[in-house]
């Protein structure tokens, strides 16, 4: 039966809510770089889009099959933030200099840091990293960063993304505990998953990526970008993490009741 949240765990929903709910990606990158984000999509070549598209679906890919393995599987242990920034911030710092031509390299190296930092995330929230549904939960993270262009403002919240996105991966299928190398009935399902989840980081990618175009910002300005943009992911990581260890002591009704109650306050 599900119970009202103590006072400690309801401060931890609390916090989670203003991760999740916070400014998306392109208003923090507007502050940083003060100028619209809209102003460096006009530099970005019409083909790029398209280009963007499949770099993204790309590096989830490679990043969603390489990170997770990196890690020990030590449910609570440590998420070394800082060392992911950092190892970000270097990656951005190559791009920068090298500009949008550098994006086929820095991005499969920059997601899968993002990948590695979600896990780890996970991990220190008690998640089991061999739990085929703790990465399916780190994968999704990068579709819970921001909107996508057929939201509304009704269909962008996080339960409402949450919900969508677990409707359609579930369609897709559970690719997640296999080993797609060595069974290719899966494959189809693994590209279907990425696809989804790619439709929606590719828009935090783009944005990413006109940010970096805006003029005289290069290698500093690529390691300041990367750095806001996995801190970015880190925030949605913690928040959705911390929900999904409430609901594993709660129940997912007694913690959804209690995240719309905070919103109504």
């Amino acid at each position: 039966m599900d119970r009202p949240l103590d006072v400690a765990d309801l401060e931890a929903l609390k916090a989670a809510r203003r991760l999740l709910e916070n400014p998306g990606l392109a208003a923090r990158m507007t502050d940083l770089i003060g100028a619209p984000i809209e102003k460096g999509l006009g530099m970005l070549p019409a083909s790029w889009h398209g280009r963007i598209a499949d770099l993204t679906r790309t590096a989830l890919s490679k990043a969603a099959d390489a990170a997770i393995f990196t890690l020990e599987d030590v449910p609570g242990g440590g998420s070394s933030d800082k060392w992911h920034k950092w190892g970000a911030a270097l990656s951005g710092g190559v791009g920068g200099f090298f500009g949008i031509a550098g994006l086929a390299v820095e991005l499969p190296v920059s997601t899968t840091l993002m990948m590695r930092s979600i896990a780890a995330i996970a991990r220190s929230e008690g998640e089991s990293l061999r739990d085929a549904d703790t990465r399916r939960a780190c994968l999704m993270v990068f579709a819970m960063g921001g909107r996508a262009d057929a939201d509304d403002a009704a269909e962008s919240g996080y339960y409402a993304v949450r919900v969508a996105l677990a409707r359609a991966v579930g369609q897709a299928a559970d690719y997640l505990g296999a080993k797609v190398a060595a069974d290719k009935a899966a494959a189809p399902a693994m590209v279907r998953l990425i696809s989804i989840v790619a439709d929606r980081f590719g828009i935090q990618v783009t944005e990413k990526v006109a940010a970096q175009a805006v003029p005289a910002l290069g290698a500093a300005g690529g390691a300041v970008i990367n750095t806001l943009f996995i801190d970015h992911f880190q925030d949605v990581a913690r928040g959705h993490f911390i929900v999904r260890r409430l609901e594993r002591k709660y129940g997912e009704d007694a913690v959804h009741a209690a995240y719309l109650a905070l919103e109504s306050r």
